[in-house]
């Protein structure tokens, strides 16, 4: 696989990234875990999900990654940079970068930075209802 391959192929790699969520173990069971169900290795000595027997769910190793070419892309295919200054976007191509603003911004210099992007033609991911 090349290192930067066309803006079509990168779409057709970017739709073909695996989704899964990862869980606890035994998630569904307790409230404790059902209101935080983030990942946790299970590291029991007979452990059936660390085991993997059937009917548990997946563990996260490296074959669930990404391939290289796409990591760290948006799903639009563009690269996502953060920002928390409106001269920030002049140094930026609109066909290759997609902007979140920082999230330290105030709702000032959000207004101003989301107008200059308008007019810039820039996408930005977290625009909210501005």
């Amino acid at each position: 696989m090349s290192a930067n391959p066309s803006p079509e192929k990168l779409k057709d790699m970017l739709k073909k990234k695996l989704k899964i969520r990862f869980y606890r173990n035994k998630w569904w069971k307790f409230a404790k875990f059902r209101n935080d169900p983030k990942w946790r290795k299970p590291r029991g000595k007979d452990n059936p999900m660390r085991l993997r027997l059937k009917g548990n769910p997946p563990i996260a190793t490296v074959g669930y990654g990404s391939p290289t070419v796409v990591r760290g892309y948006h799903p639009s295919g563009l690269v996502p940079i953060v920002i928390s200054r409106p001269e920030d976007l002049e140094k930026l191509d609109p066909a290759k970068y997609i902007v979140y603003v920082s999230s330290t911004v105030g709702l000032r210099k959000k207004l101003e930075i989301v107008r200059k992007a308008e007019e810039m033609g820039i996408k930005l991911a977290n625009a909210g209802g501005l």
